[in-house]
């Protein structure tokens, strides 16, 4: 069958049948489940997807889709308060959903050749997102994927499978030769200062204190409406948030990202007929970071609690002031392909602040305001468009930089809950061994298209 021939069936496969029929299906070819009543050992070999296969799932969960629509209001009509539409970062669009199209995930892809990390949309050139969205509607994905795909090494990145790194469960069917394993990794800092800029807008105002330091303004002081400025530090306003719940809205946003990903990689896979399943892919927070080659940072015990000379003395006295690794940025061949918005790829917050501000709004260049960038807009209103959309004001821009350099001096680290990047889900995609199913299943473990897989892809 040819690859058309193949990527037909997939792109008119029923999505209801997709939604009702995805399952977790983890017995891949040529692996052993060794314990219990469902013990079972392959009798075939591990089968690589091939370039086609794993194409076709990446475009799924990551490929460049073209532009999106920016259908929000950039400043207020005749509602106060009802403006803010330049909290999008972006013009592009990926075919896994970004909250204000931030990006903040990027796709590591594993298989038995190496080491993969497939580019974001702020990784390439503004002028090519059109071209590399239409390509995927004419179904050229290996063209696109081969593109879009950095190879970052000769081998299979791996963690110990050993408890604590792999849940004991997990042991036996993750990560196997024959396998595809996509890791979404986010990187918070360009989600966090996004959120930052549109929570201290004149649109929302809003006030952060710090519960970790009896909650006090994590920063922002001089800007509450108290002593003169703008921000809402009266409780009764309802605008007066601890700095944990904007942290905590920060990593919802991005995970929410991984999940778009996974999810869309688990209907693909039952339109292709393939086998997989999502999970958590580690009990350590720095485990892959390292496997991927990622930089790493420490803060200490005493730092996590904002303590000062006394609580960091008591704590190096007791020998309990340990460190705490957290993954920073990733660069590679001198290249510097994942650079969180925090030291040390920036001198300080205040540096990492006004460049995600310029990387949104320099007319140069910028997400929003470039000239030279295609948009979705028709070609008469695309430029006035763009003239509309309000740059922040200086005292939005003074307070988020306030709260960044406070959290960094205070937490050493930023964000100070959780560092700057998060692995959260995995997904594993792979060749099912119909076998095992047949052996121990009632009819309907597997559909059809499962039964087809091998027959209509190779």
């Amino acid at each position: 069958m040819s690859s058309n021939a193949k990527l037909d069936h997939v792109w008119n496969y029923p999505l209801l049948d997709a939604i009702v029929n995805r399952r977790s299906r983890r017995f891949s070819s040529g692996a052993h489940l060794d314990g219990g009543a469902l013990s079972y050992k392959s009798k075939l070999d591990p089968q690589p997807l091939s370039l086609l296969e794993e194409a076709t799932l990446a475009t799924a969960a990551a490929g460049i889709n073209g532009y999106v629509l920016v259908d929000v209001p950039f400043e207020s009509g005749s509602t106060p308060e009802s403006g803010g539409g330049n909290v999008m970062a972006a013009l592009t669009g990926r075919t896994g959903a970004s909250a204000d199209a931030v990006h903040a995930t990027s796709l590591f892809i594993i298989n038995d050749e190496g080491t993969y990390l497939l580019k974001r949309p702020q990784d390439l050139p503004k002028l090519e997102i059109g071209d590399l969205g239409q390509m995927a509607r004419d179904q050229r994905m290996e063209e696109v994927y081969q593109r879009l795909r950095i190879k970052l090494s000769e081998q299979r990145a791996g963690i110990p499978r050993e408890v604590p790194y792999i849940f004991p469960f997990n042991k036996w069917s993750t990560n196997l030769p024959g396998t595809t394993y996509f890791l979404p990794t986010s990187d918070l800092t360009g989600m966090y200062l996004n959120i930052l800029l549109s929570t201290f807008d004149e649109q929302m105002a809003l006030y952060v204190v710090d519960e970790r330091n009896f909650y006090r303004p994590a920063g922002v002081g001089k800007f509450a409406q108290s002593r003169g400025g703008k921000l809402h530090d009266n409780p009764k306003d309802n605008r007066y948030i601890p700095l944990v719940f904007l942290e905590a809205v920060v990593l919802e946003f991005v995970l929410a990202e991984q999940a778009f990903m996974v999810h869309n990689l688990s209907l693909v896979e039952q339109a292709m007929g393939l086998g997989g399943w999502t999970h958590f892919p580690t009990m350590s927070d720095t485990t892959w970071f390292g496997a991927l080659g990622f930089q790493t940072g420490v803060q200490t015990i005493a730092q996590t609690m904002g303590g000062g000379f006394f609580k960091t003395l008591l704590l190096n006295l007791l020998k309990k002031n340990i460190e705490i690794p957290y993954g920073l940025g990733l660069e590679h061949d001198g290249e510097v392909l994942i650079k969180p918005y925090c030291p040390p790829y920036y001198k300080s917050m205040e540096e990492a602040v006004l460049a995600f501000v310029d990387f949104k709004m320099s007319k140069k260049d910028g997400t929003l305001k470039d000239n030279s960038a295609a948009h979705p807009w028709q070609e008469e209103k695309g430029q006035a468009i763009k003239d509309s959309i309000p740059p922040y004001s200086d005292d939005c821009i003074a307070a988020t930089i306030a709260l960044c350099e406070y959290v960094y001096k205070r937490y050493n680290r930023f964000p100070a809950y959780y560092g700057p990047m998060r692995i959260t889900l995995g997904h594993q995609a792979h060749h099912l061994d119909l076998a095992f199913y047949d052996k121990f299943y009632k009819p309907g473990a597997y559909t059809e298209t499962q039964a087809q897989h091998l027959e209509r892809w190779h």
